[in-house]
């Protein structure tokens, strides 16, 4: 086979498994690209603050720790997972409800956590915002 049919195959191949997965989790819409692109902000964020500012409190010295990027990794993979199951429920439950109840949720929990690397980068964090912060972390604990 030529290099050319090759590159069609693969991209057609990639094609194919990109919109299994979409449909999985309910279709490529707004609130699934929205959270991946929190998700991917926060991890990035995440990784800067570990590495170029060194004061990560996910490690004892604050700075990069390959196990504290894949435990990152894995709790975005659940993330994604969670998403799945809700989307499989509103399926039985002939909703849409669940679905985007649990990606609004997930997105707020990113964006907190990129507001908070913020703050540890040195980026002045509202004092109103990081007081709500503050109050939600509490209750989720």
């Amino acid at each position: 086979m030529e290099m050319a049919n090759w590159k069609v195959v693969l991209c057609t191949a990639l094609g194919c498994a990109g919109s299994l997965i979409a449909r999985a989790f309910g279709g490529w819409d707004a609130g699934l690209m929205t959270l991946i692109a929190f998700m991917a902000v926060d991890y990035i964020t995440g990784m800067l603050v570990a590495g170029v500012f060194r004061v990560s409190d996910k490690t004892a010295s604050g700075g990069l720790e390959s196990r504290a990027g894949w435990k990152g990794l894995c709790r975005k993979g659940m993330t994604l997972c969670i998403v799945l199951i809700a989307h499989r429920l509103d399926i039985a439950l002939g909703t849409s409800v669940v679905r985007d109840a649990v990606i609004i949720a997930y997105i707020c929990n990113e964006a907190i956590s990129i507001t908070e690397n913020a703050g540890l980068m040195g980026v002045p964090v509202p004092e109103r915002l990081a007081a709500a912060i503050d109050a939600l972390q509490g209750k989720g604990k």
